[in-house]
């Protein structure tokens, strides 16, 4: 019996012993899988439940102008985003940070209802909106620290420079089409949560660093855009046209100095503006008949193929007859004899419409190519219409005649400057751009952008005769309210009527003027085109042509381009000096200039002065400027509100410290200064001082800082 019972407890042993190995074993496997096979899963579920990864944002590039002025920066700004998994009451959260955020209630519960994990609530939150979330300590919310675009000119130049969506991406303008060098290359790094879900202190690695985007440094000059600023404003203030635009380019190079539009928006607030101000970049994007200022391409396509001579006469009897269509002359009476030099300063229709047709279809189209028109500039802004020309085999001779006075055909603003430059320039065709150069972050040029030779059109020869011819436009012709005291000026004007549905719009015009100068070696090109301008007053001379003298003078004295002797130029004559008579003074000429400033230049020369108005511009003066009168005698003024200003004698410098760069800059310009700015925000400090008396045309410069 006893061995039995021996035998028998050996066998319970090994099975005890089997079943703790297996057991073992089975602990063993499981714990192998769950470190070794699972345990990277397991980690990874665990790093995502405590740890968030989070895109890092680069720090999008500034635009400066061709000084370094700043034109877009950045400025310090929140995205506020959810986690709705760890939300409990969403009502009750939302009702709580709308406020904050300045948004609908109902809009935030329903991002706070979403099923996915994680939820942008809103971006570009302020700095103070900010600390206020986060003093609140909400569970499931966070905020990324970023930066927001920021204007400091306001609407300066908006459809050049364009504007960024919520995502800091391009739209528009230059932000678009060199979005992806200003964007950079975003980063990534890792918060670690609490069991709350809030991030822990100190706990933040960069897995990959951001890159920042590159700067753009352009071709536009502040100053010179401030100039069309000035009389973009003026021009749509006065006339209440339909839409208004300035280009100044550089005949030579094709780098665009300034350029804008009316109506316009603030690029910091432009979903605050209709679709149609922000998307309506006239100045590329507005197809219009030119009408006379294209006569100046048929004039040198005509000289330049040897179908007329500048002294060649004409006679226009006021009309011609096409194809059975009578098309008149703007002269209804005619121009009678007259030489193609006449002809062209006179805008003559029927001696151009007669150049036309000795062109013929093939030379018209050549030329008509060879400048540009029907084909995109190329200029770096998105969406570049391309105008419009009629099929060369559907050209009919009434189109030939038609087009050659600047019907029948439509082109962009940017176009029709391209091409003038063309013959400022000598004949060659350049490629408009707006970026000189990109920059890293330590101001380092990565690339550079240099003047593009498309073709050249015309000989010097040609250009330079063209050029003599346009010049009379201004001296004698349509144009002379074009004209700049001490510079010779060539250009073109042109008034022409808005085609609809049915024909030409009855009482609808478009006023325009292109020039270039100085003659002898071009050195800024101006366009100005006012579209459907309300008033009697629609003629491209009377209307354009004075806010091209304005940008031009301005820009050329700006630029430092001396002046010629004024005694050689025709219908320029020299006033004499005041006192130079024996008890009498002579009149000085205050057309265009502040009416304050007009009274008190007739008072310090000892006559007696009456204003229709105190506040505005002098439109008109009697006696005029030059008469010689007797101490005491009355001179009135006419005051409207048009600014043609002029500088006075003498200016006292105002004050300028706390004016933004356009305010001090429109001061400075009522009173006949011109400005010279560094930084950008609000001005600290200036030279000369407040109160210093200084020449006309002196420069104030003015160093601008950031409000802080």
């Amino acid at each position: 019996m006893v061995p039995a019972k021996n035998s028998f407890i050996p066998k319970r042993v090994t099975i005890v012993f089997l079943l703790v190995a297996f057991a073992l074993f089975f602990l063993v496997s499981r714990l192998f899988l769950v470190q070794v096979v699972w345990g990277p899963s397991f980690k990874k579920q665990a790093e995502e439940y405590h740890t968030q990864n989070v895109i890092m944002q680069p720090e999008r590039g500034s635009i400066y102008d061709r000084n370094h002025n700043e034109l877009v920066t950045n400025v310090p700004a929140f995205s506020v985003y959810a986690e709705p998994n760890r939300i409990k009451d969403p009502a009750e959260l939302s009702e709580k940070i709308a406020p904050v955020l300045g948004l609908k209630p109902v809009l935030v519960y329903q991002k706070l209802s979403n099923k996915e994990p994680f939820v942008w609530l809103t971006h570009n939150l302020e700095y103070s909106a900010a600390d206020r979330l986060k003093k609140l300590n909400l569970h499931g919310i966070g905020l990324i620290q970023g930066d927001k675009r920021s204007y400091p000119q306001g609407s300066m130049a908006a459809h050049l420079l364009g504007f960024v969506g919520n995502d800091n991406q391009g739209l528009t303008g230059l932000e678009k089409s060199y979005d992806s060098y200003l964007r950079g290359k975003p980063g990534s790094s890792k918060v670690e949560n609490d069991a709350l879900g809030q991030p822990v202190p100190h706990v933040q690695t960069n897995v990959n660093p951001s890159s920042p985007g590159a700067n753009l440094i352009l071709t536009i000059d502040q100053t010179i855009q401030f100039f069309v600023e000035r009389e973009l404003d003026n021009l749509a203030a006065y006339y209440k046209p339909a839409r208004v635009a300035i280009i100044v380019m550089d005949p030579a190079s094709g780098q665009i100095l300034a350029m804008g539009n009316r109506p316009t928006f603030n690029p910091g607030n432009w979903s605050k503006e209709p679709q149609s101000v922000w998307e309506g970049d006239t100045a590329v994007l507005y197809n219009y008949e030119p009408g006379s200022t294209f006569k100046m391409f048929i004039a040198a396509a005509a000289l330049e193929e040897g179908v007329v001579s500048p002294g060649e006469r004409f006679y226009d009897p006021g009309s011609l007859v096409v194809k059975g269509r009578r098309i008149y002359c703007w002269e209804r009476k005619g121009h009678g004899s007259q030489s193609f030099t006449e002809a062209v300063g006179n805008s003559c229709n029927v001696v151009l419409m007669q150049v036309g047709q000795r062109l013929g279809k093939e030379n018209l189209y050549k030329y008509l190519k060879g400048f540009g028109f029907g084909a995109r500039t190329g200029i770096d802004l998105p969406g570049e219409e391309s105008g419009v020309i009629r099929d060369k085999k559907e050209a009919t001779e009434l189109d030939l005649a038609t087009m050659s006075i600047g019907q029948s055909i439509a082109v962009t603003p940017i176009q029709l400057i391209t091409g003038a430059c063309a013959i400022a320039n000598g004949g060659k065709l350049m490629k408009p751009y707006l970026v000189k150069a990109l920059e890293d972050d330590q101001g380092k040029v990565i690339k550079e952008f240099k003047p593009q030779v498309v073709r050249s059109i015309i000989s010097g020869e040609t250009a330079r005769m063209l050029s003599s011819m346009m010049e009379k436009v201004v001296l004698e012709g349509t144009g002379t309210k074009a004209q700049v005291e001490g510079y010779r000026i060539a250009g073109k004007t042109g008034t022409a009527q808005v085609p609809g549905p049915k024909g030409y719009e009855e009482g609808k015009y478009i006023a325009s003027f292109v020039g270039y100068g100085p003659l002898d070696n071009p050195r800024v090109a101006v366009l100005v085109l006012v579209d459907e301008p309300k008033g009697d007053q629609y003629y491209g001379g009377e209307i354009a042509a004075p806010a091209f003298q304005s940008v031009m003078r301005d820009t050329l004295v700006y630029l430092g381009i001396p002046q010629e002797n004024s005694n050689d130029r025709k219908g320029q004559k020299e006033l004499p000096e005041p006192g130079s008579v024996s008890s009498h003074v002579t009149v000085p000429n205050v057309i265009g200039f502040p009416a304050g400033q007009a009274s008190q230049l007739i008072k310090e020369r000892g006559l007696v002065c009456r204003a229709s108005a105190p506040q505005g511009v002098i439109s008109g003066q009697n006696p005029g400027g030059g008469s010689n009168l007797v101490k005491g005698s009355l001179v009135t003024l006419k005051v409207t509100p048009f600014d043609l200003s002029k500088p006075p004698a003498k200016i006292t410098v105002p004050d300028l410290k706390g004016l933004t760069l356009k305010k001090a800059a429109v001061l400075l310009e009522e009173l006949g200064l011109k400005l010279k700015a560094g930084g950008s925000g609000l001005a600290l400090y200036q030279n000369p001082q407040a109160g210093t008396g200084v020449k006309p045309d002196s420069v104030v410069k003015v160093y601008f800082s950031p409000n802080k």
